[in-house]
């Protein structure tokens, strides 16, 4: 599916991870290692590439092996009910990571953490019909957290490499998106993304931003 971006749109945004302390798997403070050595990024409403009206920000590096995520959402009123894993988290509030490690669109990684700590990690294959989700994929080695914050909640996310497979994490051309569903009662979603894909879904992998590790 091809999205051309208004005039003017840099095609594609860049990241560098850089190296950062370990993660504990718990710690969600925005002012202490891992997460103040880490890349800032802020999301865009992914219609427009306009500034949301609920900001997020996300931090990224990376340490032995894995995507070190974290992100600060601001919201009145964060919420979710479901708690089982891989259930359709996307219709209600949640954050997600794309990972394309080969770059090629061809397929992607996609994982999900709602303000309740409840993960949705899938493995997504483009095929003649459009795109095959395989849900019963699991990220060995994934850990998350999440938490509430005075204006609003934060999760963090450490994606082990190993998980893709075949593939150096050093490459380059390898692509990253960052992504939020903001569902305000009684009011319309907003979509929100680092690398916007000017389209009502995410699922657009040519429109991913750009990274590398430093």
């Amino acid at each position: 599916m091809g999205v051309t971006p208004p005039s003017g749109t840099n095609p594609h945004r860049t990241v560098r991870c850089p190296v950062v302390d370990p993660w504990d798997g718990a710690s969600l403070d925005a002012l202490r290692s891992p997460w103040t050595g880490a890349a800032r990024l802020l999301l865009s409403e992914n219609l427009t590439g306009r500034p949301p009206l609920w900001g997020t920000e996300v931090r990224v590096g990376w340490h032995a092996g894995e995507l070190l995520v974290l992100f600060l959402c601001q919201d009145p009123e964060p919420w979710a009910t479901l708690t089982e894993r891989d259930g359709p988290l996307w219709e209600e509030e949640v954050v997600e990571v794309f990972v394309d490690p080969f770059g090629d669109g061809d397929c992607y990684f996609e994982f999900e953490v709602n303000p309740l700590n409840t993960v949705l990690d899938l493995f997504v294959r483009r095929v003649r019909t459009g795109l095959r989700k395989d849900f019963a994929w699991d990220c060995d080695g994934l850990r998350t957290a999440a938490g509430r914050l005075t204006y609003g909640w934060v999760a963090g996310l450490a994606i082990p490499f190993r998980s893709f497979g075949n593939w150096e994490p050093t490459a380059t051309g390898w692509r990253l998106n960052f992504c939020r569903i903001e569902r305000p009662r009684n009011r319309p979603r907003e979509l929100s993304a680092w690398s916007p894909t000017f389209a009502k879904t995410f699922h657009v992998p040519e429109r991913f931003g750009l990274a590398e590790l430093a």
